[in-house]
């Protein structure tokens, strides 16, 4: 007989807090008729300012089946929680989490530059990628590099050596599933492997907190900047520069309003 859910919680608190703020936000974009044009990460809307949306892509997802299946994954790349003994543990598991959602959100963004300016590829401008994906590809990669006798629980009945998940996994989901982001998917895997060779490394409480401050001023900045949220206690001003804005505080006014006003999109990719 298997161990009760109750305990495995217990044994991976963060794992479990993910796994919740994914299903909280899926149940939210249902009740509220969101599409993923809304939350969803693309170049076009990335040039356009909508920084926000590397955040809100990374934890949406558009089918309770692709939120089913990185769930799934996830929660068994939470034995990551538990290797406190090799230098893991829960504190390296939400400090990469972090550097993964944020760095494999820009790389995605830096390889369609590269693909749209250099090869004049147009169809990734308005590629829409939603999903958790790129942090499960990071997590896994971590593993197979750490703990490369792991194995890779899915459903509780699929099970990969997870030394060859990564790449196993990377291929599985381009075949049988169309819509799944390849680049996405990708660039989890090169951030995962920059961080189990220690190429990005020293990440502890003040780096986390301080980067975690940042990412949320920018979120904050750009979705005032976007027009997506009407923040009232803040105005940003164009100066000389008007890429560079100046910001001041306002004492009056507490009403906000929610603008769900998505630029035009093209093809979605679930990563």
């Amino acid at each position: 007989m298997g161990r009760p859910l109750f305990y495995e919680i217990l044994e991976k608190p963060a794992t479990s807090g993910i796994i919740g703020i994914c299903c909280a936000i899926w149940f939210y974009i249902q009740k509220k008729n969101i599409g993923y044009s809304h939350v969803g990460l693309s170049y076009e809307t990335a040039v356009e300012g909508h920084h926000w949306r590397i955040i809100t892509s990374a934890f949406s997802h558009i089918s309770v089946i692709h939120l089913v299946f990185n769930m799934s994954a996830l929660w068994s790349l939470g034995a990551v929680e538990q290797l406190g003994h090799i230098g893991l543990g829960v504190p390296y598991y939400l400090h990469y989490t972090l550097v993964l959602v944020i760095l494999s959100g820009v790389l995605v963004l830096g390889m369609y530059h590269l693909l749209i300016q250099k090869f004049k590829l147009e169809y990734f401008r308005r590629v829409t990628a939603v999903g958790y994906s790129c942090v499960v590809f990071g997590w896994m990669t971590i593993l197979s590099v750490r703990q490369p006798s792991s194995k890779l629980d899915l459903f509780g009945f699929l099970s990969l050596p997870i030394s060859f998940a990564p790449f196993e996994s990377l291929i599985f989901t381009s075949i049988i599933v169309p819509q799944a982001s390849f680049l996405g998917h990708l660039s989890g895997i090169i951030v995962g492997y920059a961080i189990a060779w220690g190429l990005i490394h020293g990440m502890n409480n003040f780096w986390a907190i301080s980067m975690l401050g940042w990412v949320v001023l920018v979120f904050i900045f750009s979705l005032k900047k976007s027009n997506t949220y009407n923040f009232d206690f803040l105005e940003i001003e164009s100066v000389t520069d008007p890429s560079l804005p100046s910001v001041r505080f306002l004492s009056s006014g507490n009403g906000r309003t929610l603008q769900m006003n998505a630029l035009p999109t093209g093809d979605v990719e679930i990563v």
